[in-house]
């Protein structure tokens, strides 16, 4: 259902929640049915904690981290429908998924100026509406004016479940094991950061897609922004 062919009026819709919760999933679903455009805010702090990695910078020095970022031209592009990261020139989509990035991107997402460096670069997608933003402090921080917030959960058996064959499509080999401890650590350092912690916005709609199929979030985030649209909430 393309909603945006029956209303004039476009949103923004925030999306929040923890690693493994399908919160990308559903944001690319709902932004090819909307006919708008999906900002994954992860790819970001994924592409800065890749840089630093190759750099071999020390993010527990805040001159080391500052100096880093001066040297890091990053914004993101659309293709095929999909935005894609670009660092320094060059699409990192395929880089910015390594387990090594992934376990490091939480301590680097926690980081008050890796933060700074990237806010004003995800409000500006926000500007003409028509956007679907996923990602950890976007209904608190980023959008808190969105019109619609989805917060999404999931039991933590199904996130490790999805992670897993998530990595393994992508040809890496890991462990349940190594997944379930990852998704912790993940959980407590966004949980627990002082600049921009993972929380519910006090106005976003809860969605637990532990037992829904990819088609049936998509059916329920569709209804919300019917909703919303129509005026109804």
């Amino acid at each position: 259902m393309d909603v945006s062919t029956e209303t004039d009026k476009s949103i923004i819709v925030a999306i929040d929640g923890f690693s493994g919760c399908g919160k990308s999933t559903l944001a690319k679903d709902l932004a090819v049915a909307l006919a708008y455009i999906h900002i994954d805010s992860g790819s970001l702090y994924r592409a800065i904690t890749l840089y630093f990695i190759r750099q071999s910078v020390d993010i527990s020095q805040k001159d080391s981290v500052a100096k880093a970022l001066s040297f890091i031209d990053l914004h993101l592009t659309l293709i095929d429908g999909i935005s894609a990261p670009i660092l320094n020139g060059v699409n990192v989509s395929n880089e910015i998924k390594s387990p090594a990035v992934a376990q490091l991107v939480s301590e680097v997402a926690a980081i008050e100026e890796v933060r700074n460096f990237l806010i004003d670069k995800q409000r500006n997608f926000g500007k003409n509406k028509a956007v679907i933003m996923d990602g950890r402090d976007i209904g608190t921080v980023i959008f808190p004016e969105a019109e619609l917030k989805l917060f999404i959960t999931a039991d933590m058996k199904v996130r490790v479940k999805r992670r897993l064959q998530e990595l393994q499509d992508k040809g890496i080999d890991i462990s349940s094991v190594e997944v379930g401890n990852n998704l912790e650590k993940r959980d407590r350092i966004d949980s627990t950061r002082k600049v921009s912690p993972l929380k519910k916005a006090d106005d976003a709609i809860v969605l637990d897609t532990s037992g829904l199929s990819r088609e049936q979030q998509l059916e329920k985030a569709i209804q919300y922004v019917e909703d919303v649209v129509n005026g109804k909430t």
